[in-house]
């Protein structure tokens, strides 16, 4: 694990992250959590954070999402607590090179509608974008183990997912750097 957070003892399996996210929705509804919403950046707060598990509150205003992106080797879950977010998943496979870094093989980015009470699990290679497309505002609730640390962010080329950029960060909302050098 990387330095902002320390290896967790066991991380969380995808059904605790769900419950995770799930509960945060849950308080959502009761009015435990003041919801915002900017236009010109996504609002998020962290409500929870230890050394298994991190979770956020985000809203999403019309057309905000997220870039083409990992997180780090963190599974994770999210719920869409109102509104309707638009995912967008490589459907793709994965598998380890000869210096141990994953490389992706062929494949496609599928797009899945993601409406509110719906709720998300991934594994820790999993890439994806989020955002919404609607003119309702949209409230996410996600949810990472071990705690996120480090984010990859891709494009697609001919048929293949390229990495090209990643982050050292414990926000979820972090802005892609830069292109990687080749």
């Amino acid at each position: 694990m990387g330095a902002m957070h320390p290896t967790p003892a066991h991380s969380l399996t995808l059904e605790e992250l769900a419950d995770w996210t799930r509960r945060v929705a849950d308080e959502v509804h009761r009015g435990e959590h003041e919801i915002s919403a900017d236009a010109d950046e996504r609002w998020h707060v962290r409500v929870h954070c230890d050394d298994q598990v991190d979770v956020w509150l985000i809203s999403w205003t019309a057309d905000q999402g997220t870039e083409l992106h990992d997180h780090g080797g963190s599974a994770g879950a999210f719920t869409v607590v109102q509104g309707r977010l638009t995912e967008t998943a490589w459907a793709g496979g994965v598998a380890p090179s000869r210096e141990g870094a994953r490389s992706r093989r062929e494949g496609h980015l599928v797009d899945l509608t993601r409406e509110a009470g719906e709720t998300s699990v991934f594994g820790g290679h999993y890439v994806h974008d989020v955002r919404n497309v609607d003119g309702e505002v949209a409230v996410s609730v996600h949810a990472y183990s071990p705690p996120l640390s480090r984010m990859h962010y891709y494009t697609v080329e001919t048929g293949r997912l390229v990495r090209r950029a990643s982050l050292w960060t414990d926000d979820p909302e972090a802005s892609a750097p830069a292109q990687e050098a080749s």
